[in-house]
């Protein structure tokens, strides 16, 4: 898709990733950019940092785990603009957790944040897109492949997500509506600093942003990265049962 000219709604604004790509849509002509996060704060020192003539910033306060919030960020984007040309839901969340560790309340963050919110945009966005058609890109990850060990709910989340994105992407395809996958290996984050464990090709959000970007204007269906563990997912996902239990059951 070229940005140019367009409303976009970008969820997860307020760091990393999402930080990155508000910096970088903005030096699109002419854009519409929807900023979208729970630290408002935030977004309004990064609207005041990347406004300049010729683009409009709306900041607005959104937790996605609530449909309340996401149902009122979309009205206010259309009273605004009128229209959304493009969504890209990239706000996540991840804790790592044993079987001792795990809390209700951390799972159901997860899942609320991580899935169910895509569900929640996905009802709010399709009627609007239907008549003009539009791009939707999810932000999912490469550890949806399999139940990594201490990352079960969050690899469970992001598997989830992925397959709402790939089933979607079928059905809304007549209505011209786009649909994309966005899925990282490891990038440095404020939720990957938290990591005490090594992280293979670990990517700076920059660098991460140029190949997200590229694949969006592309309309690529599926964006994966770095390619040498997309490969080596792909692989993990071939390894047999009882091999993968046997290393998965050691690590610590």
């Amino acid at each position: 898709m070229d940005f140019n000219n367009k409303v976009v709604l970008l969820t997860g604004a307020s760091s990393g990733i999402g930080y990155e790509l508000a910096v970088r849509l903005s030096l699109f002509s002419n854009i519409k950019l929807v900023l979208a996060a729970r630290r408002i704060d935030i977004l309004n020192e990064l609207a005041a940092q990347i406004c300049r003539p010729g683009i409009e910033v709306l900041p607005v306060k959104c937790d996605v785990s609530q449909r309340e919030d996401i149902s009122s960020a979309v009205k206010r984007v259309i009273d605004t603009f009128g229209r959304i040309d493009a969504a890209i839901l990239n706000s996540g969340t991840s804790y790592r957790m044993s079987h001792q560790e795990s809390s209700f309340l951390k799972t159901e963050e997860i899942m609320k944040v991580n899935t169910i919110s895509y569900l929640y945009f996905f009802d709010e966005l399709i009627p609007l897109m239907k008549k003009n058609g539009g791009l939707i890109a999810g932000v999912t990850s490469l550890a949806g492949t399999r139940g990594f060990p201490y990352s079960g709910v969050y690899s469970a989340s992001k598997a989830a997500s992925s397959r709402i994105l790939e089933s979607y992407r079928g059905e809304l395809k007549k209505f011209n509506i786009r649909v994309i996958n966005i899925k990282p290996g490891f990038v440095r984050t404020p939720m990957t600093d938290k990591n005490k464990f090594y992280m293979p090709m670990l990517m700076e959000p920059a660098r991460a942003t140029d190949i997200i970007l590229k694949g969006l204007k592309k309309e690529k269906r599926i964006i994966q990265f770095p390619w040498p563990v997309a490969i080596l997912a792909k692989l993990v996902k071939l390894i047999p049962n009882p091999i993968f239990d046997y290393f998965a059951a050691r690590v610590k």
